[in-house]
């Protein structure tokens, strides 16, 4: 009731005497709580408030607002402590990719309908002119101008930043907005400044206060400050939808967030930090700016509109910009946006019949309020055709065991052991295992990037990019995928403790799994060398899946290789370890020529010596049957740090690094190239030094 009062602008006298009290007693009893309005009273004060009963009786009913917007700066500490800008800002890089994976994985954790995707939107929107005077009238700029010149005056990073975007804006008259919106999701529920996602997004710093079941991607709380980060003025607008109500209202709860280093504005010191709001009634917070329950013309003229009453938040970046410089007009932004979005969240985007699609997003860009580049639909398929095929095979049930077409998909399991927790494991406990799914399907003709493994968790979010280890030569370019705890479409302990496990070698940028304070804080010994493990059997699970024979491609068979093979000395024995001090395989490549030839280069990585090595070079053809016949070489070149002598290669003593390229002769092969395997071992020569 007080805050209610204080909003319509009146006082607990005034109402009474407008519902003829000759006193105040009543209505401080109402606020007090210690007594409630009879039913017609409570219809007396819905006419003086100007709304429902209802508002009325739960007391939390909104009030069309008669108090003013306005700024309030955070006073700097009495301490004299200063910060010169938001430490969790540059936690990021100030990158459009970035902010397209934080944002966009922050909307995917607050997914409220389950049964349907959310939905994610970018808005980019360029302000000239009128239609920039206006947006800056609405947002209070006179009052903010002064504290900007003050910040900008000092000489550090964030200082020199502000310099240079009021510059700009005040030459070129033109501001670049960027509307961050998703529906379907939570909103930002909760009180003014206790817990809730409210206050750890407008109020505090490192708070997650993430609600999904233990299946949220980030978990440092950090996300958000790329919102802030990518704001050249470090100005944020929200306008939230809420899926449950606060103070009886749910649509357009807004408030502003500034980020600004410390600086003195006419002699007093401020901290930085300054919200933009209505000011708070209550004693406790005299003077502070909250949110306030807007109408839509308020929403519109801060271009804070949104479609529908899904709930879900619309985050407005005043001033955005790409700081990597990849992007800079309005078409580069708006399709390095789509880029991003398909790249971080292609999996994501994709439903089959076992699960639906968790996420839809698109971008679009407007001038002055009218559409300049269309709204595109990101589609993952387009931007991702093979990995978007492995992952439908999956989620429709259509996976196979091994690969007879170019367009099917293998499913492997790759077992991931999680290290027990610290405190809850018994002695010599090695951990509880998972079972990852990997899917390996042929690359697309068009993939620039192939022949790796994409791994994620979660809500499907890439997480990181692994290229495994010692294929066999002339494996076939593919696109694999590593589904990990929630990711799998699993439920079971198992699938909680991966998950566990995971987010928390993950740092703040969630791109790998690796050591991590949190892990090594949590877990018992060894949690390190289950990772290295895990990374390790996805290797050796794509070595196993494309060393069975590849499927048939278009445009003839595909090509079946095997890794270059070094015999160990004295012998051309396979099965023993190999003698400390040989020389050992540092990288393969290898085709078949038009003409039927293969050409490998191969870089060999020697232990230093006194000698030099001498050694052969010998190519065989492992075909299905029989023995491995030698074919011999057309061209054997000496490429780095090497030389040929008789068909050998000699390295002086002391390289420890030499690369050779070698292209057989096809007259000598007893079958196509194509049709068959190539070893290339390499030899001590006969005589020569080891």
């Amino acid at each position: 009731m007080e805050h209610r009062l204080a909003q319509a602008g009146m006082d607990s006298a005034e109402l009474a005497e407008r519902l003829g009290y000759p006193t105040r007693a009543p209505i401080s009893a109402w606020i007090a709580g210690r007594s409630e309005p009879r039913d017609e009273v409570k219809r007396e004060i819905a006419v003086v408030f100007g709304n429902g009963t209802e508002a009325v009786s739960d007391r939390t009913g909104p009030i069309v607002s008669a108090l003013p917007r306005r700024w309030h700066h955070r006073w700097a500490h009495p301490d004299g402590g200063r910060e010169y800008g938001n430490a969790a800002a540059f936690a990021f890089d100030a990158d459009l990719s970035v902010l397209a994976r934080e944002a966009t994985q922050n909307s995917l954790d607050e997914r409220l309908d389950r049964a349907t995707p959310v939905r994610v939107r970018y808005v980019l929107h360029e302000l000239t002119g009128e239609h920039l005077d206006s947006f800056l009238d609405a947002m209070g700029w006179d009052e903010l101008r002064p504290h900007y010149e003050a910040a900008a005056a000092g000489e550090q990073k964030v200082s020199r930043s502000l310099r240079a975007a009021l510059r700009d804006l005040d030459e070129q008259r033109s501001l670049l907005l960027l509307r961050v919106e998703d529906h379907n999701a939570a909103g930002l529920t909760g009180p003014e400044y206790q817990d809730g996602r409210y206050a750890a997004v407008v109020r505090r710093q490192l708070d997650s206060h993430k609600q999904a079941g233990g299946r949220a991607g980030g978990s440092y709380g950090l996300g958000k400050a790329t919102l802030w980060a990518t704001s050249r003025l470090g100005l944020v607008v929200v306008n939230s939808t809420l899926s449950e109500p606060h103070e009886g209202h749910r649509e357009r709860r807004l408030v502003a967030r500034l980020d600004l280093p410390w600086h003195e504005v006419d002699g007093q010191a401020y901290a930085g930090p300054a919200w933009f709001g209505e000011p708070d009634p209550e004693t406790a917070h005299e003077g502070v700016s909250r949110s306030w329950w807007a109408d839509e013309d308020e929403a519109r003229a801060l271009h804070l509109e949104r479609d529908g009453d899904a709930p879900g938040t619309s985050f407005l970046i005043v001033g955005a910009h790409d700081a990597s410089g990849d992007a800079g007009t309005l078409q580069e932004m708006h399709d390095k946006l789509v880029r991003s979005l398909a790249d971080g969240f292609w999996a994501s985007m994709i439903g089959g019949r076992s699960a639906g699609p968790l996420l839809e997003a698109s971008v679009t860009t407007l001038r002055n309020g009218r559409v300049v580049i269309a709204e595109e639909q990101v589609d993952a398929h387009a931007h991702h055709p093979a990995l978007g095929r492995a992952l439908q095979a999956y989620l429709d049930g259509e996976t196979v065991d091994e690969l007879t077409a170019g367009d099917q998909v293998v499913l492997a399991e790759v077992p991931l052991v999680v290290s027990p927790l610290k405190g809850h494991g018994r002695a010599r406990d090695k951990g509880r295992e998972h079972r990852a799914v990997l899917l390996l399907t042929a690359a697309a003709d068009r993939d620039e990037k192939h022949s790796r493994v994409v791994c994620m968790r979660g809500n499907r979010m890439t997480i990181t990019e692994q290229r495994p280890r010692e294929l066999p030569l002339g494996t076939m370019p593919f696109q694999a995928v590593l589904l990990a705890g929630f990711a799998t479409g699993r439920e079971g302990d198992d699938v909680e403790r991966a998950e566990a496990f995971l987010r928390a070698s993950e740092p703040p940028e969630h791109d790998r799994w690796d050591r991590t304070e949190e892990l090594t804080s949590l877990y018992e010994r060894g949690a390190l060398t289950r990772l290295k493990e895990f990374r390790s059997e996805i290797d050796k699970a794509v070595r196993n899946v494309v060393g069975r024979r590849a499927a048939a491609r278009a445009g003839g068979p595909a090509v079946l290789r095997e890794l270059l093979r070094l015999d160990a000395p004295g012998g051309a024995g396979g099965g023993g370890r190999r003698a400390q001090g040989f020389p050992v395989v540092r990288s393969v490549q290898a085709r078949v020529e038009d003409g039927g030839a293969w050409n490998v280069t191969v870089g060999i990585r020697l232990p230093d010596g006194s000698d030099p090595w001498v050694l052969t070079p010998v190519a065989k053809f492992d075909v299905r049957s029989g023995g491995r016949p030698a074919v011999g070489w057309a061209d054997l070149t000496a490429s780095e740090a090497c030389r040929v002598e008789n068909g050998n290669l000699v390295v002086e003593p002391g390289v420890r690094n030499a690369v050779f390229t070698g292209v057989t002769d096809p007259a000598t092969h007893p079958v196509q190239g194509t049709l068959a395997r190539l070893v290339v071992d390499v030899q001590r020569a006969r005589g020569g030094a080891v």
